[in-house]
């Protein structure tokens, strides 16, 4: 596989889209994009599971939020 990078243009509505789904603040838009390609692919094949890695990418989102936010508290 050929590892070049390379740059792909989205609407800011789309970024701020992406960045929801970070499950931790340094996770790179390569890994956001990648594991949503993985989800997708697993829909097809498994669903049921796909389902869980969602609830299971979604507790970790929340769990991010809440320490950001806590973060903020204390300072």
């Amino acid at each position: 596989m050929n590892n070049k990078i390379t740059t792909i243009k989205v609407q800011k509505e789309t970024k701020l889209r992406l960045n929801k789904l970070k499950e931790y603040d340094l996770e790179s838009y390569e890994q956001i994009l990648r594991k949503m390609l993985f989800i997708l692919s697993m829909c097809r094949k498994r669903p049921e599971l796909a389902k869980k890695k969602l609830e299971q990418i979604d507790i970790s989102i929340r769990r991010a939020r809440e320490y950001e936010n806590h973060k903020e508290d204390l300072s």
